[in-house]
């Protein structure tokens, strides 16, 4: 293990699963078991609106950017390739494409400058990221992003599923409802679709599907629903531009803001729902949201309520954290080195499934 003339260790962390690419480097001193961020760079690959991004454009960006946004790391840092103890990088789970340029790219980085590979479970990352930041010590993990949405509680050095969607992600849904209405993509659409529904006037929730089975969660037939009701809104609208009545005496006139509003509500409550259960199985006060739907506010108001009626908190970080980044892959990645770990060269491939109970999380007892 390599150890820094300062006594503490420093990884490089390299995330592109989607299209944020990350470069993050921490700094872990084994003394006091204190984490210090050095630097935390991204660069977002955005898609035109009503459009998302697809694998090849985004492994593009990722090549285009990798090596300005780790000088800029490393500047930021104040650190040289000489100071760092490891290269860690996103093995999965994630887009195929983007995960395999980053890959890459860190293989190029251990090589040139001799460095030990660690490959680091997304998954994993939001949490140890969010642990460290918040300062939960045992909470039930509600894992909320555009490709992953799990309930998750430590056990037996296992982060331990619980429920999850059982077809896409929450992020996911929202991502594809932006497209519909054609938000921009910029900063995010999950970010737009909230503040759309900051504009709703709260007194009207338009019917869609509540589909929660068991422990996990369904969202593409509430997607299918609120694309109809779009398309309501959009013959609604067709008639007030002709001169006539939008809708009938009685009937609700749609807007954008309200089935953002809607969709919203219905989906945080099915969140909800399932993050309350496994707090009553597993018998924690303790709710951590990470992953870059974890950044919305009413998500974490609602969770709060749930929370506060059991005598208990939730711990949420700000979108420096929430949304991925280099970072989260650096901490988690050097929490295992610290153990022993390491990725040989051989081994250094990358993955699109790659279950968050699947890793040995042999640094907590």
């Amino acid at each position: 293990m390599t150890m820094q003339t300062s006594g503490r260790l420093i990884a490089l962390g390299c995330e592109g699963s989607a299209n944020k690419l990350g470069i993050g480097i921490i700094a872990h001193d084994p003394v006091t078991g204190k984490s210090t961020i050095l630097a935390n760079i991204r660069h977002t690959y955005n898609s035109p609106p009503g459009t998302g991004f697809l694998p090849k454009d985004t492994a593009k960006h990722h090549r285009s950017f990798f090596v300005e946004i780790a000088r800029s790391a490393l500047r930021a840092a104040d650190v040289s390739p000489a100071d760092l103890a490891c290269i860690c990088y996103t093995k999965g789970p994630g887009m195929g494409a983007p995960l395999q340029s980053v890959a890459v790219a860190a293989r190029t980085l251990s090589l040139l400058w001799n460095k030990p590979l660690v490959g680091v479970n997304h998954c994993v990352g939001h949490i140890e990221m969010g642990r460290e930041i918040t300062g939960a010590t045992n909470p039930v993990v509600l894992y909320v992003s555009g490709g992953n949405t799990q309930v998750i509680a430590y056990a037996e050095q296992r982060y331990r599923i619980f429920g999850e969607t059982l077809d896409i992600a929450v992020g996911n849904c929202l991502d594809r409802f932006a497209r519909t209405l054609e938000i921009s993509n910029d900063p995010a659409p999950g970010h737009n679709i909230e503040q759309l529904a900051k504009e709703a006037s709260g007194r009207v929730l338009l019917d869609l599907p509540y589909a929660v089975k068991g422990m996990d969660c369904s969202f593409s037939g509430i997607l299918a629903q609120a694309d109809v009701l779009a398309g309501q809104m959009r013959e609604q609208d067709a008639r007030e531009a002709r001169g006539e009545p939008a809708v009938e005496p009685g009937a609700v006139r749609i807007t954008p803001a309200e089935l953002c509003y809607s969709l919203q509500e219905t989906v945080f409550a099915m969140l909800v729902e399932i993050t309350e259960r496994a707090m009553a199985h597993v018998g924690s006060a303790q709710v951590l949201i990470v992953g870059g739907v974890g950044c919305n506010e009413r998500l974490q108001a609602m969770m709060g309520h749930m929370a506060a009626e059991r005598g208990g908190s939730v711990y949420a970080t700000d979108e420096r954290f929430c949304i991925d980044n280099g970072i989260m892959i650096a901490h988690a990645g050097l929490l295992a080195y610290e153990t022993g770990f390491h990725t040989p060269l051989a081994e250094s491939t990358c993955t699109q499934r790659f279950r968050t109970d699947e890793v040995h999380v042999k640094w907590r007892e």
